[in-house]
C-alpha cells in the first residue's frame, strides 16, 4: 500500500512537472521578490524627500513651484497602495507607474534648481543628500531592469505550450511590466528653465536637518 502511495505521488509530481505548474510557481515568486525590491528603492527615495526639501528650502524658499510639485508628487504615491497584487492589475500598475515618474521629474527638477545657488551646493547635507539621493536612483534602475526581466520570465512561462495549458486551467495570466516608453520618458531630463535670483540674493539658510539614513 505505501509503495503505491509513493508511486502515485512520483507521478503526480512528473505530471505537474512535466505541464509546468512548478515552473510557473518558482517564476512567479521570482516577480514577487523583484517587484519587493523596487519598492524598497522607491520608498527610500521618498524617505529622503522631505529632508531634501527641508534643506532645499534654507537656500531656495522662494522657488514655491518646484518645491510644491515635489512634495505634492511625494504625496500622490504615498495615496496609492503598493501591494503585491498590484502587478495584475494592468490599470493600477499603470497609475503607479506614472505616480512615480512624476515624482522621479519632480525631484530631478529640484536638483537641477540647486546649481542656482552655490551657498547650497556648498551645504555639507545637501551633498549628503543628494548623493543619496542619486546611488537611490541608480538602485532603482537595476530593481526595475530586474523586474522587468523576471516578469519576461514568468510571462514566457505561462503563454507557452504546455505552461499555457496549465496556466489556463489554473486561471494565471500574464502580468503588467515597465514599457519601454516609460522607461524612456524616465530616463529624459525635464526641458528646465529658470529665471532665478542671482547666488548673492539667494536666502540666508535656514537650520537643516540631519539627512536620512
Amino acid at each position: 500500500m505505501r509503495m503505491r502511495l509513493l508511486a502515485v505521488l512520483a507521478l503526480v509530481a512528473t505530471l505537474l512537472s512535466g505541464c509546468g505548474y512548478n515552473q510557473i510557481q518558482i517564476n512567479d515568486e521570482a516577480v514577487n521578490a523583484a517587484w519587493s525590491e523596487v519598492l524598497n528603492q522607491y520608498k527610500r527615495r521618498a524617505d529622503l524627500i522631505p529632508n531634501l526639501v527641508a534643506v532645499v528650502q534654507g537656500y531656495a524658499g522662494h522657488e514655491k513651484e518646484v518645491l510644491t510639485r515635489v512634495t505634492e508628487a511625494r504625496a500622490n504615491v504615498a495615496g496609492l497602495k503598493a501591494t503585491p497584487e498590484l502587478i495584475n492589475d494592468p490599470a493600477a500598475f499603470a497609475k503607479f507607474q506614472k505616480a512615480q515618474g512624476d515624482l522621479g521629474g519632480a525631484l530631478s527638477r529640484l536638483l537641477v534648481v540647486s546649481e542656482n545657488y552655490p551657498q547650497l551646493k556648498a551645504d555639507a547635507n545637501f551633498r549628503d543628500l543628494q548623493a543619496q539621493v542619486e546611488g537611490t536612483e541608480n538602485r532603482i534602475t537595476v530593481a526595475r531592469n530586474r523586474f522587468i526581466k523576471t516578469v519576461q520570465e514568468y510571462n514566457i512561462s505561462v503563454r507557452t505550450f504546455p505552461n499555457s495549458l496549465t496556466a489556463g486551467v489554473m486561471g494565471w495570466k500574464t502580468k503588467a511590466n515597465f514599457t519601454v516608453e516609460d522607461e524612456k520618458a524616465i530616463s529624459t531630463p525635464p526641458a528646465i528653465r529658470f529665471d532665478a535670483p542671482a547666488a548673492s540674493q539667494a536666502a540666508t539658510p535656514a537650520a537643516a536637518p540631519a539627512p536620512a539614513k
